[in-house]
Formats: structure tokens, C-alpha cells, sequence
């Protein structure tokens, strides 16, 4: 049975707010649609740790930069709710545009230090229109729970911060990156990559591989680490266009010198007109 679609925030509000009165604990996954095994995988996380699941559905527009990808971006609304059927999810919020911002929405919600690096400079707005959104929705759905993938990491580490900075009573969950079998980290923007940009995109895991075992050999230099992926990733694919290949410190993202403690290694990479991202996370 498909679930129910909700695309009204005051009927969400009010469906919340029921299931919260009677004593219903509330699992949100927010994702922009086109899903896949990644964001199921999430959903599938959370459903033993709730009595209600709630997917929402929103190409989010003020996530999206002048010359980026909204217009294009995969909808399928159908498919999507087919898929959440399988988990199975109980409702599908999917407002519009004009239900989460309307006419002179004015503020914005917005996480300083973690979104500096990284994606930051590249994705200039890209985060405070995140962080906004998702504050938005904990605000509609009122969730208990609510759960990201690692394969967007500083996301999900930039909205770790934010509820625990702004005392919302929400746990993050964090679920590990899935993966097509040749170790391409599952997005609904692989479907943009040509045949041939698809055998190359696996480079970004295969850099990360080399990564891990240098590091695993004893390896505490970053610049060598990242030499390294860089070098391997010029070599795998045609003309990449390599925005960072960094190693940060888990808590604030800040560059690392020396490989110590826990650190994520995160790297961008434009293939054609494809922008893949992908990292792995480290303790030692």
C-alpha cells in the first residue's frame, strides 16, 4: 500500500501533533526525491526505532546556486512513493515551494565554522539553505529521530550541529554510505554521468581505497595522502576537474596536517558536467 501524501504543512503540523499525543514516536528521512538505495537504506535505519515514518520529498531551491542543477534535478514522484511503500513509510510530505517559503519568507537558519571548508566555497548559500530547510521541517514533522546519509557528511555533520547548538530534541542518525557494486556512492546525479563518465566516477572510491590503506600502513602525512588520491584520480579519469581533496578534523572541518584522532578525508570532483562527492571516515 502506497502512503499517504501529505503536502500541506498545516495538515502535517496537525498529523504530528496526533501522533505526539498519543505517545507515537516520529522518524523523519528528508530527502529531494529521485530515491534510491541510499535514502531507503536510511529509512530502513529508523523504522525499528519509531511507531511512525515520515519521508519528506522537496527540491529544496534555496539550496541551489544560479548556475546549478535545480531546473534539471530528477523528479519522480510516483516512483518515490512506490519505493517508500517497500520499507514501508507511512507518509510522504512533499509541499511545494510556496507551502515551506511563502510570499516575503524572510529568515534563514545558518551554521558558522563547519560550512567554511569543503563544500562551502564551492556552494556558496548551499548550507544555510540546507540548515534552513531542515529547520523548516523538524518544525513541521516535529520528529523525534530524523536521519542523514554519511555520503553528504559535512551536511550531516553541519546538522548534528545545528540541533545540538539550537537544543532541538531531535537524535541525528548518521547511516553509512551505500554504494553501486563498483563502489560509486549511490546519488540520484549519477544518472547525469555519460556511459564512459561512469566507469570513470568510480576513481573518487578507488582514491579513497588508496587512502585507507596508506593510512593503514602507517601513513600520518596528509599532503602525502592527498598527493596520492590526487595523483590517481588525474590518472583514472579524462581531464577531472578536482575542486579539494581535504583531511579534516571530524568536530570543526578545519585541514589537518598530521593524521590523528577522529577525521573524515572528503573529496569533490567534477567528471564532464557531473560534481560527485564522496568521503570516508577515520579514527586513529
Amino acid at each position: 500500500m502506497l502512503p499517504t501524501l501529505i503536502q500541506s504543512v498545516a495538515e502535517m503540523q496537525a498529523q504530528s501533533s496526533t501522533w505526539r499525543a498519543q505517545g507515537q514516536r516520529i522518524g523523519l528521512v528528508p530527502t529531494m526525491g529521485y530515491l534510491h538505495e541510499g535514502h531507503l537504506s536510511l529509512m530502513r535505519l529508523l523504522r525499528p526505532r519509531c511507531d511512525t515514518l515520515v519521508a519528506s520529498i522537496f527540491v529544496n531551491p534555496i539550496q541551489f546556486g544560479p548556475h546549478e542543477d535545480l531546473a534539471r534535478y530528477p523528479r519522480d514522484l510516483q516512483r518515490d512513493m512506490e519505493l517508500c511503500a517497500q520499507v514501508p513509510c507511512e507518509v510522504v510530505f512533499h509541499p511545494s515551494a510556496e507551502e515551506i517559503y511563502p510570499e516575503n519568507f524572510r529568515t534563514h537558519v545558518e551554521v558558522s565554522e563547519l560550512t567554511e571548508n569543503l563544500c562551502g566555497p564551492f556552494r556558496p548559500g548551499h548550507f544555510r539553505g540546507v540548515t534552513t530547510v531542515v529547520g523548516i521541517l523538524f518544525n513541521i514533522v516535529q520528529p523525534h529521530l530524523a536521519a542523514f546519509g554519511q555520503k553528504d557528511a559535512q551536511q550531516a555533520l553541519v546538522l548534528e550541529r545545528m540541533v545540538r547548538d539550537l537544543r532541538m530534541p531531535i537524535e541525528i542518525v548518521i547511516g553509512p554510505t551505500r554504494r553501486e557494486p563498483d563502489g560509486l556512492a549511490m546519488s540520484s546525479r549519477n544518472v547525469y554521468l555519460q556511459p564512459e563518465e561512469r566507469k570513470q566516477a568510480t576513481a573518487l572510491y578507488h582514491a579513497l581505497l588508496l587512502a585507507e590503506k596508506m593510512i593503514n600502513s602507517g601513513e600520518r602525512r596528509a599532503e602525502k595522502v592527498v598527493a596520492a588520491m590526487t595523483e590517481l584520480i588525474t590518472h583514472e579519469v579524462t581531464t577531472p576537474v578536482i575542486e579539494y581533496i581535504s583531511v579534516v578534523d571530524r568536530q570543526r572541518l578545519h585541514p589537518l596536517e598530521s593524521l590523528r584522532g577522529q577525521f573524515v578525508i572528503a573529496l569533490a570532483v567534477r567528471i564532464g558536467k557531473t560534481r560527485l562527492i564522496d568521503n570516508m571516515f577515520f579514527e586513529v
